[in-house]
């Protein structure tokens, strides 16, 4: 029988933490969805469902005009379209977030 387990460590945790401040502290949260996609990339890389490891194939450059997009339209709105940031951050992730095994070796 296969079990779901997460294999990551604080440490990585840690580390993506504070790529997180660093990038909302010194670059006004311009680098946040590169530092986003690595840390789901390392989410993937230690997530095993059902003994099989997931991949996330996400890129912080195919986020980050979204991320742009999605940020003037909080702003504009006052923050109401936060309500729907959330669902669509989430919707891109999970489109990128697949079992490792129904790739083709790299």
């Amino acid at each position: 029988m296969h079990r779901s387990a997460f294999t990551g460590g604080v440490l990585y945790f840690l580390f993506y933490a504070l790529l997180a401040f660093l990038s909302v502290t010194f670059t006004f949260s311009l680098t946040l969805p590169w530092v986003y996609a690595a840390f789901h990339r390392w989410l993937a890389r230690n997530t095993y469902i059902e003994g099989r490891q997931l991949r996330f194939d996400g890129t912080g450059g195919e986020l980050f005009w979204k991320y742009l997009l999605w940020l003037v339209l909080t702003i504009v709105t006052f923050g109401i379209y936060g309500f729907w940031l959330y669902i669509k951050v989430t919707a891109w992730r999970v489109a990128h977030t697949h079992f490792a095994d129904s790739y083709p070796a790299a």
